[in-house]
Order: structure tokens, then sequence, then C-alpha cells
């Protein structure tokens, strides 16, 4: 039940209890395929960089655990990114670049902390240890050691190859990377996340959930849910379905998930929880709480 949701104010409650009651509309989009689903709640998941994949295996009540559903999109990925076109490949490699490894001398918009994510090898981290605390022998502050030492000998994520490796951790001991996440300011360097127990998963973004849809070959729609943004004309909630198609032909029904932001605005920033969606007995187009 969307009762159970911590979080909500009466506007979101009520938009969420419309959609379970009267349900949402969906039209395939090649085929006359169209069907009403109720959604409801799939309950709470663990606010870890595995929440997008624990989310999906339960809405769609998979066998598979929730690392193999993230190794199953990486793979995905990368044999979609091999079949693609030159222009295709350069436009994913420049959003991931943009994401992880952000160019710093372009400007800073609204974000006032940008960061950069590296992979360390496990089995290098060690080695790397020794190499900064020599550097601080000599006079070289802590984080100043890690930024030189990090970014000389670790993997930036940066292109589809680097994406694959990143988007595989899933904060496992039997992961082959670390993540390691430096944090900028204008001014520069603010600090360093050294994930030195290798416990941190990467987060799912929307290149993972694209290739979510691919793998599942289901339309995957992200719902984000607001209260009232204080006009007199909308006295109620608003709720948006963000879809996210696959590469391929749909031949399953859509599934849902619920996003809910974590207010820090670098990539994968968000927490992703199941929504359980149920066929509704006939109800017409009109009668639909709201029509994808």
């Amino acid at each position: 039940s969307w009762d159970s949701v911590g979080g909500l104010d009466a506007q979101q409650l009520g938009v969420l209890q419309k959609v379970a009651s009267r349900g949402v509309f969906w039209q395939h989009p090649s085929l006359p395929v169209a069907k009403v689903y109720g959604l409801q709640y799939g309950g709470d998941v663990e606010a870890d960089g595995n929440c997008l994949f624990t989310a999906v295996q339960r809405a769609m009540q998979l066998k598979e655990a929730p690392v193999e559903i993230r190794l199953a999109t990486v793979r995905r990925f990368v044999d979609d990114y091999e079949a693609a076109d030159a222009e295709e490949k350069e436009r994913l490699d420049r959003i991931i670049k943009n994401l992880y490894s952000p160019d710093m001398s372009t400007g800073w918009g609204v974000h006032v902390v940008q960061e950069v994510k590296l992979l360390a090898k496990k089995t290098d981290r060690e080695a790397l240890e020794t190499e900064i605390e020599e550097m601080i022998q000599v006079g070289m502050s802590r984080e100043s050691a890690i930024e030189s030492v990090y970014n000389e000998h670790c993997l930036r994520v940066c292109d589809a190859c680097s994406w694959a490796k990143y988007m595989s951790i899933s904060g496992q001991a039997t992961d082959e990377y670390d993540i390691v996440t430096l944090l900028y300011t204008e001014e520069g360097l603010l600090s360093v996340e050294m994930n030195a127990e290798g416990k941190a998963a990467a987060f799912g973004d929307d290149i993972a959930i694209q290739a979510l849809a691919s793998e599942f070959q289901r339309q995957l729609f992200v719902v984000q849910v607001h209260g009232k943004d204080g006009s007199a004309e909308n006295s109620e909630g608003l709720i948006f379905f963000l879809p996210h198609s696959p590469r391929q032909e749909i031949s399953h029904p859509p599934v849902f998930l619920l996003m809910r932001g974590t207010g820090w605005c670098g990539a994968g920033g968000d927490h992703y929880e199941p929504i359980l969606a149920k066929l509704l007995p006939v109800v017409s187009k009109e009668k639909a709480a709201y029509i994808l």
C-alpha cells in the first residue's frame, strides 16, 4: 500500500492512490495492444548502489539475484554499443564522460560540487597507499597525494569500456575494482571518498536503465511524484512517468519504478523502489488516472 511509504505529503499520496485504484493506460507503441495497470508500492529496498537492480528484480518478480541482473545489464549495454554505428558510440562516450569525468574548465552551471569517478584495482590498493604515504613524507597534503596517485594509476570512467567496468561493481569482495570518488568545487579538490573497504557499488544511471529495458524487451517507466507547486490551479500532486524504451521490439508488459531523489546532484544519486503493476479489469482509457 502507498500508505506505508514514508516522506510523502497528502498531495503525493493522493495521486499515488489514484494510479493504484484507477490505473494507468498503456498502449503498445506499434501493436494494437492496450492495457490498464493498477500501480501498488512494492516495498522499500536498501539505499545502496544496488537499489536499481534490486527494485527491478522485485517489480518483475525475477528469480535472478540483483547482482546477476546488474551483470546482464552491463553485457546488454556492451553488445548494443558494439553493434552501434560510430556516431552513436561517440554520443554514448560523450554522455559517460560528462557524467563521470566532467571537464571542470567548461563551467559549473547549477552544480556546486562535481565528482570524478576513478576505478582502483583491488589488488593495487596496498601499493597505492604506500605511494601516497611516501608523498606525504616529503610534505604533500594527504588529499593532494591521493589525487595525484589515483589520477596517475587508476582507470577514469570516461567511455563505454570504463563504464562497463564501473557498472559491474556491486560492492562485493569479488569485484575487480573499487570505486574512488574525487569531489571538486570551483576552488579545487574538496574531498575524496576513498571507499577503503571496497563496499561501494555503482549506482544505476539512465544508461543502465536503457540497457535494462533492452535486456528485458520492455518499456521501463521511472515514476516521480511531487506535491502541489503552490499555484491555485494545481491543487493536486503531480506525477511523471519517464519512459525508457528498448532498442529492439517491445515484447512484454511495462515495468514501473518509483524514483526518490536523495538531494545529491551527482550522477546516480537517486534511489529506486519497486512498483507492482497489476492488470485491472476492463477499464476505458478515459477512466484511467493517467494515460502513458
